[in-house]
């Protein structure tokens, strides 16, 4: 690999509480060492485009609080085929991108690292950010714990006005493949039941827990279910419980988008600033096709071709013991 001169960085996929924090560290770690950085708009269809941008030290200033991405962002399917990428690449090689940094999840990693078998001589190194937290090989995501903290405060305002009431709340959060956000708010907010992609055929557990709460004069109940379990959304599974239980007033609550929005965490803004800056020391040091992780605390490397193959879920241990909370 050259010498590396000129960098560009891009946020794809979902946006996620964070980003911009990990833009910021990206930019100014690569200007200390004497690099050029170039944001790249739009996410994969601004490589296509030609949507870029120089960056300076003043371009990422005052955005560290700033929720979604200042280099905006998109799903790019003209990305997938290899003409898009074609180009693409030809308009790295005509701006003289030496190396890009990559911040999304596991759709916008997949393409970073198609990229890459195809095109060896210009590096990628990712930055996993997705607020479902679902990515293989780390055990955090830039947003996830502004969205799960998002989550928390509006459940605990529903349980407010569920206890008031006598209601049944189903309460639907982001989570399409695996349930993190789902189990870890529902631990937080103490509820009842949880559903998550990762546990199947809950419904017929669920009138019997319902059923043994009603008997303990229960005054509200408060059900998670993360958007993508296997008995449908919120909706779904409200109309498969409402006529056991006409004791309760069922309603339900989709959360949606408010959950990629809002100013990052704390935790946030710091993990998104370690993952820019090892993500340009990694380039450095002649790394590429890998993603910067947290494990267990420490900085790994993960091969692209890793995140891809594997899948990450809710731990069974952790699923027991919400179980055994909720009783």
């Amino acid at each position: 690999m050259g010498k590396i001169k000129k960098i560009g960085v891009l946020t794809s996929g979902g946006d996620a509480p964070g980003m911009n924090a990990a833009i910021r560290a990206v930019v100014r770690t690569a200007i200390f060492h004497g690099l050029e950085v170039v944001g790249i708009r739009h996410g994969y269809n601004g490589m296509i485009n030609g949507h870029f941008k120089d960056m300076k030290t003043y371009s990422v200033s005052d955005i560290l609080a700033k929720g979604g991405t200042i280099l905006k962002t998109a799903r790019s399917e003209e990305f997938r085929t290899v003409a898009g990428r074609k180009l693409a690449y030809a308009n790295l090689k005509k701006e003289k991108i030496d190396a890009v940094v990559v911040i999304g999840g596991d759709g916008s990693l997949t393409g970073a690292r198609m990229f890459c078998d195809e095109y060896y001589d210009i590096p990628f190194v990712g930055i996993p950010g997705s607020i479902d937290n679902d990515i293989f090989g780390t055990d955090y995501a830039i947003g996830y714990d502004t969205a799960l903290n998002t989550v928390i405060e509006a459940v605990d305002k529903i349980r407010d006005t569920a206890s008031s009431h006598n209601r049944l709340f189903f309460i639907e959060v982001m989570g399409r493949d695996a349930g993190f956000i789902a189990m870890h708010s529902g631990i937080a907010c103490g509820a009842e039941a949880i559903f998550i992609p990762e546990v199947k055929n809950q419904v017929s557990g669920l009138k019997d827990y319902l059923e043994k709460g009603f008997k303990r004069r229960k005054s509200s109940n408060i059900i998670i279910v993360a958007e993508g379990d296997d008995e449908g959304g919120a909706m779904e599974i409200a109309e498969k419980v409402k006529d056991d239980f006409k004791e309760y007033d069922v309603r339900v609550s989709i959360l949606g988008h408010i959950q990629r929005g809002g100013s990052p965490s704390a935790y946030d803004r710091v993990s998104a600033s370690k993952f820019g800056y090892y993500a340009v020391e990694a380039l450095l040091d002649d790394q590429k096709s890998v993603m910067i992780g947290f494990k267990n605390g420490e900085i790994v490397h993960v091969p692209f071709s890793k995140i891809i193959k594997m899948h990450k879920a809710v731990e069974a241990p952790l699923i027991k013991m919400a179980e055994i909370l909720s009783v």
